[in-house]
């Protein structure tokens, strides 16, 4: 990597942290903002029971015990098809779990509350950053990785799980919001968050060269 894309990464690096800092004071000391309600009310404003079915669908991959099964079956998946490391990296992104929970606990925001938001489904954990975008940055966010980069599989196979990926990381924070879990800032805060852990996981993976039976087949020629 040149030095010009090198500055040009820790400056995106940089900013997202910033990003993540800043929503973490506003947060603190402003539990509950005017923003967050104002950006509630809209995601809510049309509800029924096929948008309350379709968002818990959408944020179930992010909940016990269904998340580490999930990635367990992934990693076993890709080891049936000799992707060995990537088979290891792939259980790494349960350790977002850890940082959200961390991160929940230190800064001990409160849930959103029936008495100003619609709460489709209670949850007990504090509020920020969001657990569940965090791990959908982290986890959908390295599929989308292993997918551009392991060329050995079906070019259509990669293509839809990439899209799947990509539609879940998006999908989420609204999911989040419609569901009452989560504030606007909470989400926020889960996705930058998530954007470093993947960059860090990312970064780890690519700098180690996969072994010959699972490189991409350009690397193989």
């Amino acid at each position: 990597m040149n030095k010009r894309r090198q500055h040009i990464l820790f400056l995106v690096l940089a900013i997202i942290s910033i990003g993540f800092i800043a929503l973490t004071i506003l947060v603190m000391l402003h539990p509950t903002s005017f923003i967050d309600i104002e950006f509630s009310e809209e995601i809510q404003e049309h509800q029924n029971k096929f948008l309350d079915t379709a968002m818990y669908l959408i944020s179930c991959p992010g909940f016990m015990p269904e998340s580490p099964i999930m990635i367990v079956c992934t990693s076993l998946l890709l080891f049936i098809f000799r992707y060995k490391k990537a088979a290891v990296y792939i259980l790494f992104t349960m350790i977002a779990g850890l940082v959200s929970t961390i991160a929940k606990v230190l800064i001990n925001r409160p849930r959103p509350t029936d008495d100003l938001v619609r709460v489709v489904l209670k949850t007990t954990q504090q509020s920020f950053p969001s657990g569940h975008v965090l791990f959908y940055v982290v986890f959908f966010g390295f599929v989308v990785v292993l997918m551009y980069q392991l060329e050995g599989i079906a070019k259509w196979a990669r293509v839809l799980v990439a899209s799947i990926s990509l539609f879940m990381i998006f999908a989420i924070p609204f999911s989040r919001i419609y569901l009452g879990a989560h504030w606007f800032t909470d989400v926020a805060g889960g996705f930058l968050l998530g954007l470093l852990c993947l960059y860090l996981l990312s970064w780890l993976y690519l700098r180690t060269p996969a072994k010959r039976d699972e490189a991409p087949v350009a690397e193989q020629q």
